[in-house]
């Protein structure tokens, strides 16, 4: 039974999400994708594109972004989308195709199909501290300015630089946007975004105490230079999402968007696809908690119960291959759980805590 639900290229790899964004009455997922092989490979990973109107139906149309400049010649890796003046702006990590030295580029559609790569590319030609970890720009509008964060990191400590801009091509260091050694050697896959009276940051890296690579989620005060967090959660419990990405529909929603698969995970190269998305997922703040549920077109799908999933008034365990024990302990009010072929994701508590797991 193929996955219904969960978006997957026709052939080929994809790891993260890339652009999400709501442009020209469609919802557009963007990943990176290697249509060669099943495989991530050097020099190989493009932009892969698929569009959806109602977040659970998706398209697979033609790649936007291949490696084929001297500054991207390594590969178009992963950043976000933003539209201005009805044009749709893509920003990306470029990796040299000699120096594999990583720098931020953007390239511009009309029609959100065909790109054209800006010629004054790369727009950030280099990291403001010596370091080779620098990529995965976000891009956000706040009043007039356009703020990019990239993903960065020195001596250990995970570091998100901040730049500003106006017209979104000419950019200007700031500084340090946040910085944590928890975090771990570099910030990974950074969002950011204007939520109620604060600001949500999500980003990825530092691995927990089960060895599995983690998703924080923060919500604070941004004040042009710094961001300055009230609290933090980690509703994400894993162990198959990575390095996801949210972005505000046009209602206002914040959704999130993740990679449904992990680095450590088995790769057949002779599978015809590898990788997939998350069920699209709507993020809110209550009580000092992000909470992580799935988007109202979506709910549909969800049940109340599923064989491997236990539940007791304080207490939901989740049968499975994994070498640790995937539990939540604690008031248990309500469970729902998605189950689409080989994938489960199981909601507890309105998303307070969420499981999301190959049962493969």
């Amino acid at each position: 039974m193929p996955i219904r639900y969960h978006f997957h290229p026709a052939k080929g790899w994809m790891n993260d999400p890339n652009g999400l964004v709501w442009f020209q009455g469609k919802y557009h997922a963007f990943f990176q994708h290697n249509p060669h092989a099943s495989v991530p490979g050097d020099f190989a990973m493009h932009w892969g594109h698929a569009v959806s109107e109602d977040l659970v139906h998706w398209e697979e149309i033609p790649i936007a972004l291949s490696p084929d400049t001297e500054y991207d010649g390594g590969g178009c890796w992963s950043g976000t989308a933003v539209v201005k003046d009805g044009l749709l702006y893509v920003f990306y990590t470029s990796i040299g195709a000699h120096d594999r030295r990583q720098r931020q580029a953007v390239a511009v559609s009309e029609d959100g199909v065909h790109f054209a790569k800006y010629e004054g590319n790369p727009v950030i030609t280099a990291p403001p501290e010596d370091t080779p970890d620098f990529r995965d720009p976000a891009v956000t509008k706040i009043g007039d300015t356009y703020y990019m964060l990239v993903a960065s990191g020195k001596d250990g400590v995970g570091k998100a630089q901040l730049y500003c801009s106006g017209d979104l091509l000419k950019w200007d260091y700031v500084g340090v946007f946040y910085a944590d050694a928890g975090l771990g050697g570099i910030i990974e896959c950074p969002s950011f975004t204007p939520y109620g009276d604060g600001f949500l940051f999500m980003c990825s890296g530092r691995q927990d105490e089960h060895g599995l690579a983690a998703t924080r989620f923060l919500f604070g005060d941004f004040d042009g230079r710094k961001f300055t967090p009230r609290c933090q959660s980690l509703p994400e419990k894993g162990p198959y999402v990575y390095a996801p990405q949210f972005f505000q529909a046009p209602d206002g929603r914040v959704i999130f968007i993740g990679w449904f698969s992990r680095w450590d995970k088995p790769r057949d190269e002779k599978a015809l696809w590898n990788g997939c998305l998350t069920i699209p997922r709507e993020l809110t703040v209550k009580d000092g908690k992000v909470y992580s549920f799935p988007v109202r077109e979506a709910r549909h799908l969800l049940a109340d119960s599923h064989p491997l999933v236990h539940v007791s008034k304080d207490t939901v365990s989740i049968e499975s291959r994994w070498p640790h024990p995937l539990e939540f302990r604690g008031r248990v009010e309500d469970v729902k759980v998605l189950e689409d072929d080989t994938l489960l994701e199981v909601f507890i508590n309105g998303g307070e805590a969420v499981f999301s797991l190959h049962l493969d």
